[in-house]
């Protein structure tokens, strides 16, 4: 099996499943247009991030990672018309196409997207007393997962869901020795959601036009 491959059978379900969409199409060609790296999630991906959140009932999702706005666009529509979506992005360009694309998709008036490290605004989104958030997607610097977890517990209720992606880093995280700082970021990140009493969990790995990853689902029980 190959990228070649794998990315074809993407195509078949994402044809059949998440086609092509003018608003999300014009997200992925703006974000390019503009120089931002194409990490976006795949159209199946986004889908199942839609999905888990209609399937919570999310009225409120909390983003640690902007990007272009891609994923927030597919969550922001789980939402109901009084919902809310809160992004947090730390590069202000990328935070500038992300607003861009999210009021073409007319979404201006449930997304809010923040600017600056998540490490500073998440703070600050306790302190207003924001949340608690039904859905958290965390898809950051990974260095940060632990931290980003623990805010994540804090801002969230028993029965919100916790998506983490990227964790499989091409296999790498099975790698106890590795000092790569990002797959030792998503090792403690899973380490520390393991040991936490209050979340149950699992890890998938995926594969696709992505490439070879994966993403962590965690319950919050207690």
């Amino acid at each position: 099996m190959s990228l070649a491959q794998w990315t074809k059978v993407d195509a078949y379900f994402n044809g059949l499943l998440a086609p092509s969409d003018p608003d999300l199409d014009a997200a992925l060609e703006h974000s390019a247009a503009s120089g931002l790296p194409p990490h976006q999630v795949a159209p199946n991906q986004g889908k199942l991030l839609q999905l888990l959140a209609r399937i919570q009932g999310a009225r409120t999702v909390l983003e640690i990672g902007t990007l272009g706005g891609y994923s927030t666009i597919w969550l922001a529509r789980a939402l109901p018309e009084d919902g809310r979506l809160i992004s947090l992005e730390a590069d202000p360009e990328c935070a500038e196409v992300a607003r861009a694309n999210v009021a073409r998709a007319g979404l201006g008036n449930v997304v809010e997207i923040r600017t600056g490290p998540a490490l500073d605004s998440l703070p600050r989104l306790a302190e207003e007393g924001v949340g608690p958030f039904d859905v958290v997607f965390i898809d950051a610097d990974k260095p940060n997962n632990p931290g980003y977890l623990e805010w994540a517990l804090r801002l969230t209720r028993p029965g919100s869901l916790i998506i983490g992606d990227n964790v499989v880093r091409d296999g790498a995280v099975a790698d106890s020795e590795s000092t790569d700082p990002k797959v030792r970021g998503v090792r403690r990140f899973t380490e520390l959601i393991a040991e936490e009493p209050r979340l149950t969990a699992t890890a998938i790995q995926t594969v696709g036009e992505k490439g070879y990853d994966g993403f962590a689902l965690a319950l919050v029980t207690g």
